[in-house]
Formats: C-alpha cells, sequence, structure tokens
C-alpha cells in the first residue's frame, strides 16, 4: 500500500475504532464488516465495468477464500443511509410547503388535526401511511415539535438534528461520513475535463481554548443561514418537496455538509489549513 495512503487510512480507521471501542464492537464483527464492504465494491466495480461478478473471480481480486465469497454473499448488509426518513419529510414539507407557511413564508403553527392546513394534512402528504398521530410522538421524541394545551403544533427547528437519539446519531455517522468519503473519492479519480465536487476547510492550530466557545457560536448561526437557503434551493427543486419541478434526468441525490470540530493542537501541527 502508498505509504501516504497508508498513513490516512489509518487516521480514518483509528478515528472509527474510537466509536466502535465505546460501543462494544468486537474486532472480529469489524472485520466481517471491512469483508463484507469489500467484497460489495468489488462487485460493483466489475459489474460497472461490463464483467461477471463470479464468485472465483471476486475471490482473486480480494484475496478472501471462495467459501467466504459465497458466505458473504448470502448474508448482505442493506444500505438505507441514502433515503430520508419519513420525520425528515415532513420537516421538508413544513419548511417549504405554501400550504403550511404563516403570512411571513416561515413554517405555521399547525391545528393538529384537519383536512388542510393542518399537521394531519401535512404527515398525509409527506410521510406515506405513517399516522399523525405516531409521526406526533416521533417528532417530539427527537425534539422536533411542540403541541400545546390548544393542541396546536409548532416546528421547534427548520434543521433537522437528532437531539438525544443515539441511534439516530449513528445511522447519520454512516450516511455523513460516506458521503464526505464520497466526495474525496470523487475529487481523487476524476478524470481531465470533469468538475471537482467543493471540498474545504479552515483550520487553525494555536487558537487558544477561551475563545472556542465565541466561535462555536458563530459558526452555529452563520453555518445555520446558510443551510437553510441551500434547502430552500433544493427544495423547490425537488420532486418529492416539490411535484412541479421542470428538472429532467433520473434523480440525482446532492447537497452540502457542515461540520465544527475541535480537538487540543498536537505539537507537530503548527500550519494553517485553507
Amino acid at each position: 500500500m502508498n505509504e501516504v495512503l497508508q498513513q490516512a487510512f489509518f487516521r480514518i480507521m483509528k478515528a472509527l475504532m474510537h466509536v466502535l471501542y465505546r460501543k462494544g464492537v468486537a474486532y472480529k464483527d469489524f472485520i466481517l464488516l471491512v469483508k463484507q464492504a469489500y467484497l460489495e465494491v468489488v462487485e460493483d466495480e466489475l459489474l460497472a465495468a461490463g464483467e461477471r461478478p463470479t464468485t472465483t473471480r471476486m475471490a482473486a481480486i480480494t484475496g478472501l477464500t471462495r467459501k467466504d465469497v459465497a458466505r458473504l454473499k448470502q448474508s448482505r448488509q442493506q444500505d438505507t443511509g441514502m433515503t430520508f426518513n419519513r420525520s425528515q419529510r415532513v420537516l421538508q414539507g413544513w419548511v417549504n410547503d405554501p400550504e403550511f407557511l404563516d403570512a411571513a413564508g416561515e413554517p405555521g403553527v399547525l391545528a393538529f388535526r384537519g383536512e388542510t392546513c393542518s399537521f394531519e394534512a401535512l404527515v398525509r402528504r409527506y410521510s406515506g401511511d405513517m399516522s399523525c398521530f405516531a409521526m406526533l410522538d416521533e417528532m417530539k421524541r427527537i425534539d422536533m415539535v411542540h403541541m400545546d394545551d390548544k393542541q396546536q403544533v409548532r416546528l421547534q427547528n427548520k434543521v433537522y438534528i437528532p437531539h438525544g437519539d443515539e441511534q439516530e446519531k449513528i445511522r447519520l455517522l454512516g450516511t455523513d461520513v460516506a458521503l464526505l468519503i464520497d466526495t474525496i473519492e470523487h475529487n481523487l479519480t476524476n478524470k481531465p475535463g470533469t468538475e471537482l465536487y467543493y471540498q474545504r476547510k479552515v483550520s487553525y492550530n494555536r487558537i487558544p481554548e477561551s475563545v472556542t466557545p465565541e466561535f462555536r457560536a458563530f459558526v452555529r448561526q452563520d453555518a445555520q443561514d446558510l443551510l437553510v437557503r441551500f434547502n430552500t434551493w433544493l427544495a423547490a427543486r425537488d420532486r418529492d418537496s416539490n411535484p412541479r419541478s421542470q428538472g429532467r434526468g433520473r434523480n440525482m441525490q446532492a447537497g452540502v455538509g457542515i461540520f465544527y470540530f475541535e480537538r487540543p493542537a498536537a505539537k507537530q501541527e503548527v500550519e494553517h489549513e485553507n
């Protein structure tokens, strides 16, 4: 393995190991997942190249035994991380559908029941067959909504944030980190003439600890405002949020992720990055 690639991969794995260690994931379970992921990537690449992903061919490429390949192909992990869950779809409808906005263009305070302009109507339109009672319970559980004594439902936050929901945070680990790596992989392997995806960060390594709370607040506000603008633009063109969208071609997932990081600076890290 290339030395630079090895160092990069080690840093990714070390960060991931902190999570797996705290969640009590055994080494053998981790190795099984690595084998499964590698096998599925090889199969995808062979299919894309017009080759048959036979057990023998995949074993030769991965270094696994034919027995391992056959067993792993029968126990595939189903990846549903790219699909918005129903509460997210309801949130998107509430933020963007004119029927559920107030006079100022903000998410309206909705009566719980009603044929139109209600939480019940919102859920019926954007969550499929899930009842408004079940959706209310779910959105209350993750602190997205509040219902008062008059049975009026108010949106707590325009952006989906799974406060206190550990399982949902773990699902975000799988989806968000994968999306970041997909972007980096695209930029590493792009062909001449193809556009690089936007990938930037700003980082300094001699910031006094006392000023970090101020920076966190600064980032939280400005990043939130920017994401809301991106959300409004995308929702107007998304075929689920706006069935009248006039775009052409197949369905694509597109978006922007912003994350904050903070940790003690390593002694050897003295440069700043842009």
